[in-house]
């Protein structure tokens, strides 16, 4: 996503419009889209404000953010739960979201739900057979 225009633009263009030129004009004098000139007007004649907006997600952390902890004590009860599991089971909680959401979610709690075969899962050295 690209970055927004700076401030000082947004106010020259606001003050053209207001000095009575049209959008069209304003656009083709500061070289930028009509539709920038009509955001701009909107945004003076809703906020009075010519601020961005933020962009990016929100810092809430996101969907799974309130069931961080339902999820971390779901995986450490049950370590070979899957991540269509866990939709499956979030789903019953009412909340939507997708098997890539979960992954990186329990990626960010420093979780792993990587499963390995059966037969290629680590011994620990104690358990080695012949040892």
């Amino acid at each position: 996503m690209g970055k927004p225009h700076p401030i000082e633009l947004r106010v020259r263009v606001v003050a053209f419009v207001e000095e009575g030129n049209s959008h069209r004009e304003a656009a083709r004098h500061f070289r930028v889209s009509p539709r920038f000139i009509n955001n701009m007007m909107i945004l003076r004649r809703t906020s009075g404000s010519l601020a961005p907006a933020r962009q990016g997600h929100a810092p809430s952390g996101g969907k799974l953010a309130a069931h961080g902890k339902w999820i971390a004590e779901r995986v450490a009860d049950n370590g070979e739960v899957t991540l269509d599991e866990l939709c499956v089971e979030l789903a019953g909680r009412g909340v939507l979201v997708h098997r890539a959401t979960v992954g990186r979610f329990l990626n960010r709690l420093g979780l792993s739900n990587k499963k390995k075969p059966q037969g290629k899962r680590t011994v620990a050295a104690g358990d080695r057979i012949g040892a």
